[in-house]
């Protein structure tokens, strides 16, 4: 049976995205009638298949918050960071604090990493209010950081 946590310590986005694109195309082209194309998926693969379209949502909502803390740390207002996400700035906004939130709630948990008090501390600084511009602050932390977040593309997992 299809594991989505172990898929998503298994990928890095791209890898996913890869994979998930190959099983998508051959369940697009197949035609159980036509045995000279694409076979079918299995129910493996099918499962799979969705497994793999919530590691992709994870890993590219992951990278769509670091992203959103370089843009903050360069100086895009709110009002800029809702625009480029197609939605107003409170929304942009209170969806990056309560991925703060979540990253502090997993903290100290096995297998995530998480925010500890000054990550937190630092990231709803830097965040600030819906209305504010960024203050300076110090350089958000990359994927590839120690801490916050893992790879989200790039390096394997494995």
């Amino acid at each position: 049976m299809v594991d989505v946590d172990t898929l998503d310590r298994e990928h890095t986005l791209s890898t996913a995205v890869r994979r998930y694109e190959e099983l998508r195309t051959r369940d697009s082209l197949a035609a159980p009638d036509d045995p000279a194309g694409p076979r079918p998926l299995t129910r493996a693969e099918a499962l799979e298949l969705l497994a793999l379209g919530e590691v992709v949502a994870r890993k590219a909502g992951q990278g769509r918050q670091l992203t959103i803390r370089t843009a903050r740390a360069a100086g895009a207002s709110w009002a800029e960071v809702g625009q480029a996400l197609g939605t107003s700035r409170q929304s942009a906004w209170e969806a990056h604090r309560r991925w703060i939130d979540g990253q502090v709630a997993q903290h100290g948990t096995v297998g995530a990493v998480g925010f500890d008090e000054a990550d937190a501390a630092a990231a709803r600084a830097l965040a600030g209010r819906a209305a504010d511009r960024p203050r300076a602050a110090a350089p958000a932390r990359t994927a590839a950081s120690p801490r916050g977040a893992g790879p989200v593309d790039g390096g394997e997992r494995r």
